[in-house]
């Protein structure tokens, strides 16, 4: 999803995850509108790349659990740019809130992911 709908990290820190997407033939819908789906792919992207790099990444890994979200306004074109914050970081869960805007910093869409953290399988 993350190449296929052009996806771009443009920060990752402890206490934020930021990430661009175009609005263009790969995250449109029929009818030409951002993709509700595309919204909730970037939105548990920017979720799951920050517990990624909040856990051991030799032993652990991060898998989507639960998300939900809200669209607020319909996107034709240009960029939308998501923001994930922590709300909860445990050790077996971690629970972000992403909102996602436009160029004029307009929300798009509003979302909640529960990610969990799972011991990597040897072998």
């Amino acid at each position: 999803m993350f190449g296929a709908l052009n996806m771009r990290i443009t920060e990752c820190t402890p206490e934020r995850v930021i990430a661009t997407m175009p609005v263009g033939p790969a995250s449109k819908q029929y009818f030409g509108s951002l993709h509700g789906g595309a919204s909730v792919a970037l939105a548990e992207t920017v979720a799951s790349v920050g517990t990624f790099h909040l856990i051991d990444k030799d032993t652990q890994l991060a898998v989507g659990m639960e998300i939900n979200a809200n669209h607020i306004r319909t996107k034709r074109d240009g960029i939308v740019t998501a923001i994930a914050t922590p709300l909860h970081k445990g050790r077996t869960t971690m629970v972000w809130d992403i909102k996602i805007t436009d160029e004029a910093d307009k929300l798009i869409s509003i979302s909640r992911c529960t990610v969990g953290i799972i011991p990597k399988v040897r072998g």
